[in-house]
């Protein structure tokens, strides 16, 4: 070969050489760590940003607990049981909601209560706790003497100075005062049956 033509070789691969080296190349490897030489660097994960701060929630403002529903009595359910029947044919001798006489009426309210009543007047007038006039509450029942001495009607003290009962005149259960001319001249007593009241 001739000289020329060496020089030519090698000048054409060292320009080769540096025109890698300069414009980039191929990636070279990571370096192999070498007895007492530096350590290589070591790739680290980015560090990972913490979760954002959240705030807890603002407490609730205090809610008031629930009212209580009014507690029901024997006496109030004695009454809007009795009350539920206004309008109900008289019936003499009746003691079902086809028609009732008065003490029928309070020996079929009673009983949807779970309190036994015998079946007539005069025998109503004998359970119970005798009450004043005056003090006559709800759920009482009141007697009058309307037929001769002795109780003779019944019916249920409702408040405020009124009674339900069933009376042959007009016919049909209804409301009327205690303190009304008739029914105030025939008062005979009251009588106190429900317990629990």
């Amino acid at each position: 070969m001739r000289p020329l033509n060496r020089l030519s070789i090698v000048i054409g691969v060292a320009a080769l050489a540096s025109g890698c080296a300069t414009a980039g190349g191929p990636p070279r490897p990571e370096p192999f760590p070498r007895p007492g030489g530096p350590a290589p660097p070591v790739a680290t994960a980015p560090p990972v940003a913490a979760p954002p701060t959240v705030a807890p929630p603002a407490a609730a403002p205090p809610v008031a607990p629930p009212l209580a529903p009014p507690a029901r009595t024997l006496a109030g359910d004695l009454v809007q049981t009795a009350l539920a029947f206004q309008g109900t044919p008289y019936r003499f001798g009746g003691t079902n909601p086809s028609g009732f006489d008065c003490s029928g009426l309070v020996l079929y309210v009673f009983d949807q209560h779970g309190i036994a009543m015998p079946r007539l007047t005069a025998q109503q007038f004998e359970v119970g706790d005798p009450v004043d006039l005056a003090d006559v509450e709800p759920g009482d029942l009141v007697f009058f003497s309307t037929v001769g001495a002795g109780p003779s009607h019944v019916g249920i003290a409702v408040g405020n100075g009124q009674f339900v009962h069933a009376p042959s005149s007009r016919g049909w259960v209804r409301t009327e005062r205690l303190d009304g001319s008739y029914w105030r001249q025939r008062f005979l007593g009251a009588k106190r049956i429900a317990e629990g009241r």
